[in-house]
């Protein structure tokens, strides 16, 4: 879906109501309650050979099927069944005895902003206004590349690396587990996701590698310019 595709789907919706996701819902009513796991925005192969088929076979049959699944039933017969993806996770962070309500909350929307934070072909420098803000924000295009590197590379155990507009700059946020910007108001533009389970069957323990091939061959960046509007 090219940028253009994105603005006529997303228009109209509010940019944090549609979670920025190319015109896909968290909110459609799924068989076993309201949420149900977002298709793929490409095939399984497409990330082929940056990431595998079979790991977006688990990571996204399994891992991202099965928060859905969590989430659905710990938020039946709750007024979080009523809600929207963002509001759920908004008035459940910080709250320790919703603790497993946001985790899973959270997680979802983390995993359907990583699939489409990716795109088959992508990647390399952009260019446009995301280009400028990145350039702005950081310097260069390389200075923001090696910040983005080093934050995903250095995060200890599980989590996530963002680019994301705070104010009027372009930052980058990490996040352990399943934190997310979004439960903070800031505006995310992509991610990466570092748990063990979106690389290890491809990269094993070379982290850094799976960030490399991410950055030079799969970013979505019309998809990241989409999200500053």
């Amino acid at each position: 879906m090219n940028r253009r595709d994105f603005l006529k789907v997303s228009a109209g919706l509010g940019a944090m109501a549609t979670l920025q996701m190319v015109g896909i819902s968290c909110s459609r009513k799924g068989p076993e309650g309201p949420f149900s796991l977002p298709g793929l925005p490409y095939a399984e192969d497409a990330l082929e050979p940056c990431i595998s088929a079979k790991t977006i076979s688990f990571h996204y049959g399994k891992h991202h099927q099965g928060y859905v699944d969590k989430l659905n039933r710990h938020i039946s017969g709750t007024p979080f069944a009523k809600m929207p993806l963002l509001e759920i996770i908004r008035e459940t962070a910080g709250k320790a005895e919703h603790a497993a309500v946001f985790n899973n909350a959270a997680q979802v929307y983390n995993h359907t902003f990583y699939w489409n934070s990716m795109t088959p072909k992508g990647g390399g420098k952009p260019q446009g206004a995301i280009a400028e803000r990145i350039d702005a924000s950081f310097g260069s295009y390389d200075a923001f590349a090696e910040a983005f590197t080093d934050a995903a590379a250095s995060r200890f155990g599980s989590g996530w690396a963002w680019l994301v507009l705070d104010g009027d700059a372009l930052t980058i946020v990490g996040t352990s587990n399943a934190d997310t910007p979004a439960a903070s108001g800031r505006t995310p533009l992509l991610t990466i996701d570092v748990w063990e389970h979106a690389y290890y069957l491809d990269y094993q323990n070379r982290r850094k590698a799976y960030i490399e091939a991410y950055l030079e061959s799969l970013v979505n960046w019309d998809f990241a310019e989409a999200n500053l509007a």
